[in-house]
This record gives structure tokens, C-alpha cells and sequence, in this order.
């Protein structure tokens, strides 16, 4: 489908990193090239250069969106028990991941070419909005440092098990999501027993 001529400078923008990201989808983002993305976005060259100084800044724009993604997956779950809140965080989260595919591999793979400091910054965000949603589902307000360190392994895990599953999808997608939850109920049981500072209610 042909994209409308006029946009604004906003709409025309996002136009830009959607085309970036649906190249993402198929190749690794340091192999999308200024002509692959122009050619998706059926605009020229000297437009794309209207909008982005260079393909760097249009690399992390797009890979900044991934982020905002993850973080709107865990801003509105449904209401109810814990488990079913977490259950519904998890599937937010696989979704984004998979629905941004290739760029959320080059945001966590080590060594990526395209991750900076910025996006470095906005996985801390993600982890913290998981851990803090997950403290909100059991109702801690004043979590120990052994439940804080549980759940900062437990995201360690979850960004592990995205990116080989991601890459090999060697597990049914609604095996992935029970697995995940129930890698957080035993971490937490486990933290239990542990605790000497009484970290849950």
C-alpha cells in the first residue's frame, strides 16, 4: 500500500523508524542501509536527510522506540491476583519483543554496534518498570535486598530466554510465558526461605 505524499514532520518521522523497524524484522539493523529504508518509506534521499542527520541517529530513534514499546506492554495489565497479573506482563513483553524482533536482539546482544549509552539507559527503564510492577502485584512497598536481587535475576533470565527463543524458537510461545512465570514463583520461594528480613506480606 502507497504511503500519502503529504505527512506532517512528525508523521513523516515515525513513517521513517516504522520503515526502519520493519526492515529490522528481517535482517540485523547494522545491515539496513539509508537506500533499504528509503525504498521502504518510497521517499528520497535528501528527505530522509531532512529528518535524521545520519543513519545512526535514525538506528537508535527506531531501536528508542523498541524500549517504548516494552515499557507500554507493562504500563495497563488487567486487574486480579498476582499470578494473573504477572502472567499478563510477561505475555506484554514477549509480544513487543517479537513483534520487534531483530531490533530488540541488536538492543540486548552484547557487543551490538547499534546499542549506546542512551540505550543502555532505556533497558535500565524496562527493568525497573518490570521489578517495580512486580513488587506492586504482591504488594511489597519495602522490599529486602534479597527480593530485590531476585527479581533483578529473575529479568536477567527473561531477557536471556527472549533472545534464544527469538533466534531459535525451539518452544511453543505459550510454553515460554507459563515457563517464565513459574521461573519467578520458584526464584521467589526459594528467596522465602531465605530472608531473614521478611521480605513479603
Amino acid at each position: 500500500m502507497s504511503r500519502p505524499r503529504r505527512m506532517s514532520p512528525q508523521a513523516r518521522r515515525d513513517d521513517l523508524i516504522g520503515a526502519a523497524l520493519d526492515l529490522f524484522g528481517s535482517r540485523a539493523p547494522e545491515l539496513v542501509t539509508v537506500d533499504d529504508i528509503v525504498a521502504r518509506a518510497e521517499v528520497s534521499r535528501p528527505l530522509f536527510y531532512r529528518y535524521f542527520s545520519s543513519l545512526r541517529e535514525l538506528q537508535v530513534e527506531a531501536l528508542r522506540t523498541v524500549t517504548v514499546g516494552l515499557i507500554d506492554g507493562l504500563a495497563g495489565l488487567e486487574e486480579g491476583p498476582p499470578e494473573t497479573r504477572l502472567r499478563a506482563a510477561v505475555r506484554g513483553l514477549v509480544d513487543v519483543a517479537d513483534h520487534y524482533r531483530a531490533g530488540y536482539i541488536a538492543l540486548l546482544r552484547s557487543g551490538s554496534v547499534i546499542a549506546t549509552s542512551e540505550t543502555d539507559a532505556a533497558i535500565d527503564e524496562v527493568r525497573n518498570r518490570a521489578v517495580a510492577l512486580i513488587l506492586d502485584a504482591l504488594g511489597v512497598e519495602d522490599p529486602s535486598p534479597l527480593l530485590s536481587l531476585t527479581l533483578r535475576c529473575w529479568t536477567a533470565v527473561v531477557e536471556g530466554a527472549l533472545l534464544s527463543w527469538l533466534q531459535e524458537r525451539t518452544v511453543p510461545r505459550d510454553l515460554l510465558d507459563s515457563w517464565l512465570v513459574d521461573q519467578l514463583t520458584a526464584m521467589l520461594d526459594a528467596t522465602a526461605k531465605h530472608d531473614e528480613a521478611g521480605a513479603f506480606p
